[in-house]
């Protein structure tokens, strides 16, 4: 109902996350393009969170089509869900985090060896972060309108598998880094429906698939964003 070229650059509305996703996957597709204008070009592709299905088409397993598709129908979906819960990053490890959670909390992410974000229930996220504070460790709560990868998702993920089950993948053209997994994709990684409704819900692993990069000789990394975030975890 709204032009996405209009919000991206009012910046109206895109801190709602039926905006910020399809805004992300825009910009990080004209950014990836812009820069194959010049002749710089991906050997590996990575994403994180909504930023895989920019890899995804980026790597030629979803056409443009397909690929706006799922982003959006991700994103409304999202967007409807009641609002609530909390996120916060936690200066932790995976291993110090997992006893502390409750069915309503999960890992949402692990962004580097000693850097997570934890996802769910207000009072399961305040009472970890509290913990993890009196150990000494640093917390920071996140500005989110809703609880991402973590149970809070669940009611939507029907939907998004039926929405995703309709759409063409293919072989990529370009090895991708799952990020769902933290290993390079092989057979049916984001390839399938079920695959993108585990990555909407399950732990963004980044310090893996990091890891995964420097194995195989990677050189140089270029975070096609519109921020600097990333880059300072990879490092």
């Amino acid at each position: 109902d709204r032009p996405l070229r209009d919000v991206i650059a009012s910046g109206a509305g895109l801190d709602d996350t039926g905006w910020t996703q399809p805004a992300l996957f825009a910009t990080e597709v004209a950014l990836y393009r812009l820069a194959s204008s010049w002749g710089i070009t991906a050997d590996l592709l990575a994403g994180h969170s909504i930023g895989e299905l920019t890899a995804a088409h980026i790597a030629g397993i979803l056409n443009l089509n397909d690929a706006a598709k799922l982003v959006t129908a991700r994103a409304r979906l999202m967007q409807a869900l009641p609002t609530g819960g909390a996120m916060a990053a936690i200066q932790a490890t995976e291993d110090e985090i997992t006893p502390l959670l409750t069915d309503g909390s999960a890992i949402a992410a692990i962004n580097s060896p000693t850097s997570s974000v934890i996802s769910g229930d207000e009072d399961a996220v305040v009472r970890i972060a509290s913990a993890m504070e009196e150990q000494g460790r640093k917390t920071k709560r996140l500005t989110v309108s809703h609880a991402f990868h973590s149970p809070h998702i669940d009611p939507m993920l029907d939907e998004f598998h039926t929405i995703a089950a309709q759409l063409t993948y293919n072989e990529p053209q370009i090895p991708v880094i799952s990020t769902l997994t933290g290993r390079q994709a092989t057979g049916d990684d984001l390839r399938t429906a079920q695959y993108w409704t585990d990555q909407v819900r399950g732990a963004v692993r980044f310090a893996d698939a990091t890891t995964t990069l420097a194995t195989l000789d990677t050189t140089t990394i270029v975070e096609a964003g519109p921020d600097g975030v990333l880059s300072a975890m990879v490092q």
